[in-house]
């Protein structure tokens, strides 16, 4: 494995500022509001031809009730644990405060490789007031900002001089699936992280929008391999009145766009409500692999050997006419049911990426279509020759034939389904692209 940097410090001092920075791209979700970052984020980055990985962390609290500052801290300590460096971060137009002492008695203790980086040094006169980081005995700071860039370069030497000159192989970065837990707030999506990898990875409270930023962990245990994205919940947007909430919103959706599969979460004590079909619609739309998941499958009343049928029949009735989709009923907190979760995650991704031989395309859905040909339109008999799939990322069929703008949808539907029935596209949008002859 490579190197660890992990990036601390007091609340608003720029932290996810450097780390966007650092990993090339805005991940980490930036705002005046002290605490925006809750969780650990991961990020890749190189400085000549050196890659490591980044940590992004909340702002380091203490002596606070608050419920996030204190899982926040938590999770600071572990980043700190993880890192072979650690980046503390201050702020050089507050000077030292209480917080900052805090900090860097603790990472004192820890033994860990510090680097003190004094951010918004945005002008010479700011230069003058670095000098009295010194007292934290944390050695050189290093003047830089973050927003404009200057003086990041200087540290990053400083910093990767620090790795462990050892050979890390040229093993390339693997092509793993990449998961993502998507649906409204306080489903869960947080707590079936955490239970899937057995820890608490995430921050989970009662309080809806506790998670912020789209967070990957991978998860490699159990023969299992992929990234796992635990994300904002999704809310519509006419409730939506604050930044925070829509920037976590756009990471959720941008999280979609890059997932091979999406577990959708529903609260099973609510039901399918309009939001979690307009998530599901979208992952359809961005052509994902599906995976439904009831959650707190325990508090829901009432039930009796046929609940669990029923429920599964009123979901597929509802997402209908794609309801080719696996619906597992689960409790995170019990730890119901989740490894049947990863499986049907897996299992879809598989059928995603499912190849049909031409040969045995055009042996079964020819068959099918001579036994149910398409209606003949205005006296003209529409004729399908030849089908084959199509090298696109999700499942996509061009069907040949002489006038394939007569062929409607409920045929299309019907050569959907068919494939469906004789090869396995569980959970998997099918594309009918209908081409001439």
């Amino acid at each position: 494995m490579g190197d660890i940097v992990a990036i601390v410090g007091r609340p608003n001092v720029g932290k996810s500022t450097l780390f966007n920075r650092l990993i090339g791209m805005r991940q980490s979700i930036v705002d005046e509001t002290a605490g925006v970052t809750r969780d650990r984020i991961y990020g890749k980055s190189d400085w000549n031809g050196k890659e490591f990985s980044v940590i992004d962390t909340g702002g380091y609290a203490v002596n606070t009730d608050d419920i996030f500052e204190t899982e926040i801290r938590k999770q600071v300590l572990i980043a700190v644990e993880e890192a072979d460096v650690v980046l503390f971060m201050v702020d050089v137009t507050c000077g030292i405060t209480d917080f900052d002492a805090e900090i860097a008695d603790m990472l004192r203790r820890s033994k860990k490789k510090t680097l003190l980086i004094v951010n918004k040094v945005d002008n010479s006169d700011r230069l003058f007031s670095v000098a009295e980081f010194y007292s934290l005995g944390l050695g050189t700071p290093w003047s830089v900002s973050s927003i404009s860039g200057s003086g990041t370069g200087d540290f990053l030497d400083a910093l990767v001089a620090e790795f462990k000159a050892e050979e890390h192989g040229d093993d390339e970065e693997e092509n793993i699936p990449n998961i993502s837990i998507v649906g409204r707030p306080n489903v869960g999506k947080s707590s079936l992280t955490n239970a899937l990898l057995d820890e608490d990875r995430n921050i989970v409270t009662n309080i809806a929008g506790t998670t912020r930023d789209s967070i990957s962990t991978r998860y490699n245990k159990f023969g299992f391999n992929f990234n796992i994205i635990d994300t904002a919940g999704l809310r519509k947007k006419t409730k939506v009145t604050e930044n925070l909430e829509f920037y976590s919103g756009m990471r959720a959706i941008r999280a979609i766009e890059h997932s091979d599969v999406c577990i959708l979460m529903v609260d099973a004590t609510t039901g399918v409500e309009t939001q979690d079909m307009n998530i599901f619609h979208l992952i359809e739309k961005n052509k994902k692999g599906c995976v439904i998941v009831i959650n707190k499958w325990d508090l829901f009343e009432n039930k009796d050997n046929n609940t669990m049928k029923k429920y599964r029949e009123e979901v597929e009735k509802k997402i209908a006419p794609f309801s080719d989709v696996p619906v597992i009923f689960t409790s995170t907190i019990n730890k119901q049911r989740i490894f049947d979760v990863m499986q049907a995650a897996m299992t879809v991704y598989n059928n995603r990426n499912r190849k049909i031989p031409t040969a045995k395309l055009n042996e079964v859905m020819l068959g099918e279509i001579q036994l149910n040909p398409p209606p003949a339109i205005k006296g003209k008999y529409i004729k399908i020759k030849y089908v084959t799939q199509l090298p696109t990322p999700s499942p996509a069929f061009a069907f040949f034939c002489n006038l394939p703008q007569y062929i409607k949808s409920p045929y299309q539907r019907f050569l959907e389904n068919k494939l469906r029935e004789h090869f396995d596209l569980k959970g998997v949008p099918v594309s009918i692209i209908l081409r001439q002859k």
